[in-house]
């Protein structure tokens, strides 16, 4: 049994408890739950107050104490949150009444008073027992925070952000919460006086089920599994005069970095939202400059190496494996073990192709969602590059496509084939042996095999992790595989897809 992790914090004001509160904010998920316990006044509200308030974005938030109500509900932007008060209950029993027993499912829940119900208390859980220390102040408290079962790696994690923070000079600073992604890493912005920071949380990737050739799904494919590839990668593009942010400070061994914060203006506009031109042209030029380059396969890293794995034919198929094993089942069109080995055999001799081009640094999620317009710099400079800690080593038309066939906003055909050509021109202009229709066909290629992934992995993101939200991009997605397939090349292909592949249902209307 995991012994109790415990740390001690010493509160002098409520600005440190919005301080460790946030901190901690940055650790949990749905399906944590925090106990509050302490004496009356001793500042059990406070402290849940400040992390609803910091998980809300909202500083302002009305967060009354539940004493009365006995439960409070939260619909907060990174998950639902329940804040209890136990102190008015009498017997256990009446938990469920208040739709404590069971505690509900991905949802954060935040009890004050727990003793009033300990058997009803999971196993896995934080609890932070406050006191009044008035020998540092009027509104001082000690905060002993004792981690129990699983969340005892949580009170760890937090000891070693603090003391990050603490070592950085940050530990004073405000936070504000930033919006994440679909991965388990967190970040906030650090206020210190006129300077704005960003503090990033990387996980070590928990290990999946060995299901791919006794490999995990983010192993097979090499996704990054701790913080190395993205500081070994953000140290590499700016060798390339690439607007990477520049790292302040890493603690590699925890995965904690406060790094340079490129603001907040896009490379699109309007609602729906589209490309902006001159933005988007200028996120073209980064690639073509990056892929005329002869690139190094392996980086510095502190002291060591960091080798840039190959983007190759396993992880390629198990990608597109995706689309079988969790979208066709979801459109009622399960795939024979026949028409399984056709789809398969299709696709390794579609990919032979671009696993023999040249290869070059390939970022993967190369698209609006993670370029940050820079318009004080000049030339390439002006596209911050973010969330490339996944990049590989292929075939350079995979972030070209990933920027032109953006699976969250439309891009219209004939403004990707502008921005393809803008591409090809200027690959042409500095390499005249450059083959534009060679490129245009791996293009096609690879947009199909992206595209087919994604079908798969928004499925999967919905129906696994309950993230219903990602199904809207389907029709889009479909729209670009339905361009990619229109290539010559792949005539097998879509006639393939056409008798065993049925379109995504539409989103319901709004």
């Amino acid at each position: 049994m995991t012994e109790p992790t415990k740390l001690s914090v010493a509160l002098h004001n409520e600005t440190a408890t919005a301080q460790l509160m946030a901190d901690l904010a940055l650790l949990v998920g749905p399906g944590d739950v925090i106990t509050l316990t302490g004496d009356l006044g001793a500042g059990k509200t406070a402290a849940a107050r400040a992390m609803i308030r910091y998980l809300a974005g909202d500083e302002e938030l009305e967060v009354p104490s539940p004493t009365f109500t006995l439960v409070q509900g939260y619909e907060l932007p990174p998950f639902p949150a329940m804040h209890a008060d136990l102190y008015r209950v009498e017997d256990e029993s009446e938990l469920e009444e208040i739709g404590l027993s069971p505690l509900p499912e991905a949802t954060l829940v935040l009890i004050e008073w727990p003793e009033r119900a300990p058997s009803a208390m999971p196993q896995d859980r934080i609890d932070i027992a406050l006191t009044h220390r008035p020998a540092l102040g009027s509104n001082a408290r000690a905060a002993d925070i004792t981690g129990y079962g699983r969340s005892a790696a949580t009170v760890a994690r937090l000891q070693a952000l603090r003391e990050f923070l603490d070592g950085s000079g940050y530990l004073e600073a405000t936070r504000r919460r930033m919006a994440g992604d679909a991965s388990t890493r967190s970040y906030a912005r650090l206020l210190r006086g006129e300077e704005i920071v960003i503090l990033m949380n990387f996980p070590q990737r928990p290990d999946g089920a060995a299901t791919y050739n006794g490999k995990s799904y983010s192993a097979a494919v090499h996704l990054a599994e701790n913080v190395k590839p993205f500081v070994a990668i953000d140290e590499g593009l700016r060798a390339q005069g690439i607007s990477a942010p520049a790292i302040h400070h890493s603690d590699l061994d925890h995965g904690f970095l406060i790094t340079e914060d490129f603001g907040s203006e896009g490379v699109i506009e309007g609602d729906p939202p589209r490309p902006i031109a001159e933005r988007y042209e200028a996120a073209v030029d980064v690639l073509a400059t990056l892929h005329g380059k002869s690139l190094p396969e392996t980086l510095p890293l502190g002291g060591q190496t960091y080798a840039i794995p190959l983007f190759d034919a396993e992880a390629l198929l198990i990608e597109i494996g995706l689309m079988p094993e969790w979208y066709l089942p979801d459109r009622n069109a399960p795939l024979s073990e026949a028409a399984r080995g056709e789809f398969f055999a299709m696709w390794r001799e579609l990919l032979k192709k671009p696993l023999a081009a040249p290869r070059t640094w390939i970022i993967r999620d190369y698209h609006s969602p993670n370029l940050i317009w820079l318009g004080d710099r000049a030339g390439i400079a002006r596209v911050g590059v973010i969330d490339f800690q996944d990049s590989v080593l292929g075939p350079p038309s995979y972030d070209v496509v990933s920027l032109l066939q953006d699976a969250r906003i439309d891009v219209p055909e004939n403004i990707e084939l502008t921005l393809l050509s803008r591409y090809i021109k200027t690959r042409r202009a500095s390499d005249a042996s450059f083959d534009a229709a060679g490129f245009a066909e791996l293009y096609a290629i690879i947009s199909a095999q992206r595209n087919t992934r994604l079908l798969g992995t928004f499925a999967r993101l919905n129906r696994r992790d309950g993230k219903p939200h990602y199904l809207r991009h389907q029709p889009r997605i479909w729209t670009y595989l339905q361009r990619s397939l229109a290539h010559p090349a792949l005539s097998s292909l879509r006639d393939w897809y056409l008798a065993n592949v049925p379109p995504p249902q539409s989103p319901p209307k709004a």
